[in-house]
């Protein structure tokens, strides 16, 4: 059942008014587009200068890196090899030896391999060409004037040319050397300035946008506090204040638009669920109203079943004494149709007593969890094994146990459970081979899981969820004896300790029942009456 709150007279006025009051101020969406597209520009501006400098940086460190580095490395294996070759001139002209001879004709092979690579570079942005030549120059006079008439004459024995005139060639050329050492260098000098100012401009670049935009957050930070944040937290104390069982609390609303709307809503909301909760009060009182109904109808169900279960027990057990009577007094003196029918008689009272017992039973699982305690699983499937001692030595068969952990549970329930299972073990054996039970346990992460194998008929997959079924049996009476509740009664009893119950398939004959029971932290919730 719903209801509608429309607005009071008075509230439409009110809403009226705000309304035309907040048509003169800007909408949030209008605020935020505006203050997205200023900070927008200011990004795109940063992102341009960014780049810009960015791409300066990188011409600037490309020309030191591609030009300028390799020039200057050039000019100093120009300069070495040139050492080379008079260190190599003047040992050859004092020792006369052929090997000292090498260093002068690597020096060659290496100034021209320099000359190369300087001649390669870029004249835009290493003029060395000039300086270059003058070196050249000066080389192959040394080595035409006196380098090689040098070595002409130390090989055959005779006077050379003059050291002096040696030594002032050199020196030019070693002069020529330096010019153009001192032009690489300035060169690179000229570089890293570049390198410098890229950065520098990056730099400061960077350091005036992000000024800005912290000067801008700064400005959006304190207009969204007055304009958002506040009338914000305002609507928010008032709602919480309702939530906290002040219904009768109104919500205004304040500041933008977008928020005054937002707290005229909560207000319609809130009136609504007045009117709700004026519904809901009502049918909770209809529902307690059943509830009591209902708990005492229950109480009267249970009284009748015992009072029902005591009184057919009760002629149950006269039928079948005086039964048994009849079949002891005046069995063999009357024909075999009636001995026939007297056993008919007892085997169906008897059953009527097991079925009205296990329907007891049934019955009084998950009543209550005050008996639960810490209940060792171990001695409680020891002692369901020797309830079963008799079954278990008239057909030669053989339980074991193994060790189990423990469970928080009913003893008795917990006993009568692997009971059932114990004693279906037993009973739904083959024909010729004695029944085997094993009873073995695991717990992972505080869950229990118990399982109860064996060694017989098994189970079929489509039977699975049909045998924990009450009343439901696979097999006809004369075959198998039981009343069709015992692994209902063992169902119920698991998922009233919080677990579950089921069946898991194997390689071999037999049927396992695995029995899983939570955590000992957690504890059922006790049924009701």
């Amino acid at each position: 059942m719903t209801t509608s709150v429309r607005p009071t007279r008075r509230r439409l006025s009110t809403r009226l008014a705000r309304s035309a009051g907040d048509t003169q101020r800007w909408p949030l969406s209008r605020l935020f587009a505006v203050g997205a597209a200023i900070v927008l520009l200011l990004v795109t501006v940063g992102v341009v200068l960014g780049t810009v400098g960015l791409v300066g940086l990188t011409e600037a460190r490309s020309d030191q890196l591609r030009r300028v580095a390799p020039a200057q490395e050039a000019g100093q294996r120009l300069a070495v090899a040139v050492l080379e070759q008079e260190t190599g001139v003047r040992g050859f002209v004092l020792a006369g030896r052929e090997e000292f001879l090498e260093p002068y004709l690597a020096g060659v092979v290496a100034e021209r391999e320099a000359a190369r690579t300087l001649r390669g570079l870029d004249e835009g942005a290493v003029p060395v060409h000039t300086d270059l030549d003058a070196v050249e120059a000066a080389a192959q006079q040394w080595r035409t004037a006196f380098a090689e008439p040098a070595i002409a004459a130390a090989r055959a024995g005779t006077a050379g040319p003059d050291q002096a005139v040696g030594k002032a060639l050199f020196d030019r050329l070693r002069a020529g050397v330096g010019v153009l050492e001192a032009d690489l260098d300035r060169e690179q000098t000229a570089g890293r300035q570049r390198v410098g100012d890229a950065v520098g401009f990056l730099a400061t670049a960077w350091i005036g946008v992000a000024s800005v935009l912290l000067l801008v957050l700064l400005v959006v930070g304190v207009g969204l506090r007055r304009t958002v944040l506040r009338p914000v937290s305002v609507l928010a104390a008032d709602v919480r204040e309702v939530v906290r069982g002040d219904m009768q609390r109104p919500v205004p609303g304040t500041g933008p638009r977008e928020i005054a709307g937002l707290g005229e809503d909560v207000e319609a909301m809130r009136l609504h669920i007045l009117a709700e909760l004026d519904v809901l009060q009502h049918t909770n009182r209809r529902l307690d109203d059943q509830a009591q109904e209902l708990e005492r109808s229950n109480r009267d169900l249970e009284q009748f079943a015992y009072v029902a279960s005591h009184d057919l027990q009760e002629p149950l057990r006269k039928v079948s004494s005086f039964c048994q009577l009849l079949q002891r007094r005046y069995g063999g003196q009357l024909d075999d149709r009636a001995d026939q029918y007297i056993e008919f008689a007892v085997d169906g009272a008897q059953r009527m007593q097991r079925l009205i017992n296990d329907l007891l039973a049934f019955s009084r699982v998950g009543r209550t969890t005050e008996g639960f305690a810490e209940v060792s699983l171990t001695d409680v499937a020891t002692a369901a094994a020797a309830g079963l001692e008799t079954t278990r030595a008239e057909l030669d068969g053989e339980i074991v146990v193994g060790p189990l952990p423990t469970v928080s549970g009913d003893p008795q329930l917990l006993r009568q459970l692997l009971a059932n299972l114990i004693g279906n073990g037993l009973k739904f054996h083959r024909e010729g081979v004695p029944p085997v039970v094993h009873v073995s346990g695991t717990e992972r992460d505080g869950e229990v899981e118990l399982r109860v194998s064996d060694n017989g008929i098994g189970i079929e997959p489509e039977y699975e969820d049909k045998i924990f079924v009450i009343f439901q049996r696979l097999h006809a009476r004369d075959v198998y004896a039981g009343t069709g509740i015992g692994l209902s009664l063992a169902k119920k009893i698991a998922e009233f300790h919080g677990g579950g119950i089921r069946v898991v398939q194997g390689d071999g004959p037999g049927a396992t029942v695995a029995v899983t029971f939570p955590p000992r932290t957690t504890q059922p919730e006790e049924s009701p009456a």
